[in-house]
């Protein structure tokens, strides 16, 4: 009797799909909802992240216009063209209309869950967009304050020189994100708060580096590397860089550097770098990076 439909469903006895099905279209109908699907794509990125040989992918639901391969596209602080797309069974499409979920390949770098989504006309209006973003979330983010490490935090702590524990969180995934960030935001105490300022799916980049730098941040990467020239520009600005695989161990380490008793029990040395300079694809042996 109220404004909200209600409908009994189970997977389990295989009940009340065809009823849902049906109430959502009536919904559809009674409240007008309508697209326009001759009009460039909108819509909200539901997941992204980085895979191996595709680079930044992300899933959208396109709730109005329709996207096609070769659009111009911004999402939140990324733009770039829809190189790829594929449909919810995986299978490659060339354009999607209203309501579709659909994952696409070729921006620039990895958009947050949540982050609105635009198809343009041009690219140069799709990284304007990218661009503008990019500078408020910069602008919102920087605070100036000296360097930390995990080593030393019990020890500003109890001198009263910390208050707040700046965290930057990037991982291979969104789950991964969200996981660790919450997780991280629970070890606040009466004596210091926790803050993730920043977290987001890819590798670390030298711009995190540099965030890091302004507000005193630890950056926590998850299943994630810097490169070398990263973690040569993180060791220049003195910032705190800390790479893990495992995600209790990350909050084991920052809960116990706040309890002064924080036991460093490895250390990983790189005893080099190389760099790929061609790539040979050989039958039988896969794929040879010449180095």
């Amino acid at each position: 009797g109220g404004g909200v439909i209600s409908v009994e469903v189970s997977a389990i006895k295989n009940i009340g799909i065809d009823a849902l099905l049906e109430m959502v279209l009536l919904v559809a109908e009674m409240l007008e909802l309508k697209a326009n699907p001759k009009r460039p794509a909108l819509g909200t990125i539901l997941e992204a992240k980085v895979e191996k040989g595709r680079g930044p992918v992300a899933t959208v639901l396109i709730e109005n216009g329709s996207l096609h391969i070769g659009d111009p596209v911004a999402a939140g602080a990324t733009y770039g063209r829809v190189r790829a797309m594929f449909n919810s069974h995986g299978k490659k499409i060339k354009q999607a209309g209203p309501a579709s979920a659909v994952e696409i390949t070729g921006l620039n770098d990895v958009p947050t869950a949540g982050d609105k989504f635009y198809a343009t006309e041009e690219e140069k209006h799709a990284r304007a967009m990218a661009e503008k973003r990019q500078a408020e979330l910069r602008v919102s983010t920087l605070r100036k304050t000296p360097h930390i490490s995990l080593e030393d935090l019990f020890n500003q702590i109890s001198q009263g020189q910390i208050k707040d524990l700046n965290i930057i969180v990037k991982a291979d995934a969104h789950g991964s994100v969200e996981a660790l960030k919450t997780s991280l935001s629970k070890l606040t105490n009466e004596e210091v708060r926790v803050n993730v300022i920043h977290a987001n799916v890819g590798t670390i980049t030298e711009s995190d580096i540099l965030l890091a730098s302004a507000s005193n941040a630890i950056i926590i990467g998850f299943n994630v590397r810097p490169s070398a020239v990263v973690a040569s520009l993180a060791e220049n600005e003195g910032v705190d860089l800390k790479t893990y695989r495992i995600i209790y161990e990350a909050i084991n380490d920052v809960e116990s550097a706040m309890k002064g008793m924080l036991a460093p029990e490895f250390k990983e040395v790189i005893l080099g770098h190389a760099e790929v300079r061609n790539v040979f694809k050989i039958t039988g042996a896969g794929t040879i990076a010449g180095c």
